[in-house]
């Protein structure tokens, strides 16, 4: 996945696996009808749905009208109307639209241009956006490991993200392929966290190599957040006075229409907080600051409770790490997660799984 930024699209002849996989998958229109035609029900069925007649005609009448890759196709359509392109790559060969808002499941039926619907541009912009969000993954992960000089977590993020594919995807060669190395290198890690395994097919170690020198995902200039997210909540605040309320930012308020900050990316919302080029009122800030503080909370409760279902107290720091590294500058100074805090976190990392070893008689 790592490598599909240069090169031919490495999904291109995987297309009649998505169609074999999906063929394998239960319909339930079909199990509808066959209920109306007195045709006993599969028993292997996992559940029983029991539907309204409305419900049944819509979903007969959404089944037979579109299916999986003409709705994909009309949802590419759709950001092409709304950006005003015809396309996905412009004259100069830059991306035109973002492809972010489409599901893996969606990207994949693109990438491998399943049913013959869509162009080479669109083919290579999916698998391009693919490649991303398999980056992203690995990024914080990737930093992390630099850390505490344990690759083995760095590894178990790779294989979460390729079972989360699709049965489509999972249906693949490249899939299947990928997922056999990185297992390897789950196993390897396990056995020897401190070093990188060398293996045939690694996305991993690619993702490594190509990232030598520590590089992670651009982001954008915070005064182009800061700018964007301005015009999101100057759009709520038009809306809002359209329907003769005023836009608020304080949850106890009984009157006016309450801002929609959860909507909001945690880079934004550091944007407003921060407030560098004054773009925002006291009351904005104020309010991107306690989501920001709420959501810093949360990742540290997910992690409390991960090593405490886990039976493994290391993953609390590991947890943190990882949500530090997945953060902008910007989001560190807006929560106030110092580097201090990161090293008190390395370093309670380092010790557990000193004691952890020593307790197995490793």
């Amino acid at each position: 996945m790592t490598s599909i930024n240069t090169g031919p699209n490495p999904y291109a002849q995987q297309g009649s696996a998505y169609a074999r996989a999906a063929a394998t998958q239960t319909s339930l229109a079909n199990t509808l009808n066959n209920a109306e035609a007195g045709n006993p029900p599969d028993n292997s069925a996992a559940t029983n749905l029991t539907l309204s007649q409305a419900a049944r005609a819509q979903l007969a009448s959404g089944t037979a009208s579109k299916d999986f890759t003409t709705v994909t196709s009309e949802a590419l359509d759709a950001l092409y109307a709304a950006a005003k392109v015809k396309g996905p790559i412009g004259a100069d060969g830059k991306a035109t639209v973002d492809l972010s808002s489409l599901d893996r499941r969606s990207l994949f039926a693109v990438a491998t241009n399943n049913g013959g619907k869509f162009s080479p541009d669109e083919q290579k912009a999916a698998t391009t956006e693919l490649g991303t969000r398999f980056d992203n993954v690995l990024a914080p992960a990737a930093a992390t490991s630099k850390l505490t000089g344990d690759f083995s977590s760095l590894y178990k993020a790779a294989l979460d993200y390729l079972d989360g594919a699709s049965d489509e995807e999972k249906a693949t060669a490249t899939w299947s392929a990928q997922r056999d190395a990185v297992l390897k290198g789950v196993q390897a890690t396990l056995q020897n966290p401190a070093v990188a395994p060398d293996i045939a097919n690694d996305p991993v170690g690619a993702y490594l190599s190509q990232n030598a020198a520590g590089g992670g995902t651009a982001t954008q200039n915070i005064s182009t957040v800061a700018r964007k997210v301005r015009a999101t909540l100057d759009a709520q605040a038009k809306a809002a006075a359209a329907a003769g309320k005023e836009l608020v930012f304080d949850p106890g308020r009984k009157t006016g229409q309450q801002a929609d900050l959860a909507s909001l990316d945690n880079r934004s919302l550091a944007a407003i907080s921060l407030n560098q080029d004054g773009l925002f009122s006291k009351q904005e800030s104020f309010a991107a600051k306690q989501l920001l503080d709420s959501r810093s909370r949360a990742s540290i409760l997910a992690a409390l409770n991960h090593s405490q279902t886990s039976g493994d107290p290391s993953q609390l720091s590991l947890g943190i790490l990882n949500a530090y590294s997945s953060m902008s500058s910007e989001e560190r100074q807006a929560v106030n997660w110092t580097p201090s805090f990161r090293d008190h976190a390395v370093a309670s990392y380092k010790s557990t799984r000193q004691i952890l070893s020593m307790l197995r008689g490793a």
